[in-house]
């Protein structure tokens, strides 16, 4: 099993692909369906899936799609199922886990992640539907007093828990601790926010025997907050990314997907390339992006059929252009 899921593991961070995050929860993807206009239903969300898994030349520079349980088990228009449809196109089907965040006992304005009381089963049940791997966030909250210790070493825990759970089903997990970017912090505090949650997760992972090489890494990017006066250049986010990674990320792990965290799509797409043009390092480097490889699209789509083809070639372009990040090959120029 263990080298079974490495080669999953080794094929979700392929050079020049990376991972389309369609794991939107149904109250998540209502608000991106407000913000254009388009009804929050079923056959509404299935019709948007569709149209992302079916864009054409996706498995170029796609190598996995994590979906949301609804959409696992929904067909394409043709009577295809998404999993049967993505795995013609060599692109793996994931699926989100976790249940969601509530509020962390006794420590206010904290967050833990839910799930794991029937996540064996599930999982179980989502790889005979036909799942190769599974995520799990957590999110760290950056205030004047935040995060306490507390709240890293619960959320690594979980993360540990899950990953084990998904690799004995026979799921390859892709763990994401997630530093928010809301707030006026400084780089210099989002670094070492990052840096310790990094040594709590390995140390969790070490602790609950996971394979680190049948697993995946999906961090936030070392950053300046939102709200922060002085934002920190892409160069500058690029070395300090790659330098707290260096120091907490074991080189058996088979890569590492960055999530966007509300940057802009040419942002996203800059970070990263600038990673890449540093130099060899111990793992790839690759995207997981959600709102930065969909949002173009969705402005785009507007719930209209008529609209489909100039959606997804905006869906394709973003793709590319991170494809060509992840490599080092990208130049705004190509925008």
């Amino acid at each position: 099993m263990s080298e079974y899921l490495q080669k999953i593991a080794q094929a979700m961070v392929a050079p020049g692909k990376g991972i389309l995050a369609a794991d939107e929860s149904t109250g998540t993807i209502g608000k991106r369906f407000e913000s254009i206009g388009v009804e929050n239903i079923e056959s509404h969300r299935r019709a948007y899936r569709d149209m992302l898994f079916t864009t054409r030349g996706i498995g170029q520079t796609i190598s996995g799609v994590i979906l949301y349980d609804e959409t696992l088990k929904q067909k394409s228009a043709d009577g295809t199922s998404f999993v049967e449809l993505l795995n013609k196109n060599g692109i793996l089907p994931g699926i989100k886990v976790d249940a969601g965040t509530k509020n962390l006992p006794l420590c206010k304005g904290e967050l833990i992640t839910e799930g794991l009381d029937n996540l064996p089963k599930r999982c179980q049940e989502y790889v005979q539907l036909g799942a190769k791997f599974a995520k799990w966030r957590a999110v760290i909250t950056i205030d004047q007093n935040l995060p306490s210790s507390t709240c890293i070493k619960a959320n690594a825990e979980a993360l540990a828990r899950y990953a084990a759970i998904c690799q004995e089903a026979g799921l390859v997990p892709i763990v994401e601790p997630e530093v928010l970017m809301d707030g006026e912090h400084t780089i210099d505090r989002c670094e070492a926010v990052t840096e310790a949650t990094l040594h709590a997760l390995y140390e969790a992972l070490y602790a609950y025997r996971v394979s680190l090489e049948a697993s995946v890494l999906k961090p936030s990017m070392v950053i300046s907050a939102k709200n922060c006066p002085q934002q920190a250049s892409v160069e500058e986010v690029a070395q300090r990314t790659v330098r707290i990674l260096k120091r907490t990320v074991p080189a058996a792990v088979s890569g590492i997907v960055f999530l966007s965290g509300g940057q802009s799509d040419a942002l996203a797409t800059a970070h990263l390339n600038a990673m890449n043009l540093l130099g060899t390092h111990p793992w790839p480097l690759s995207f997981s992006y959600g709102r930065a490889l969909q949002q173009a699209c969705l402005k785009v789509w507007k719930g209209q059929v008529a609209n489909v083809p100039a959606a997804q070639a905006a869906l394709a372009h973003r793709a590319k252009m991170n494809s060509l990040a992840s490599l080092g090959r990208y130049q705004s120029s190509m925008e």
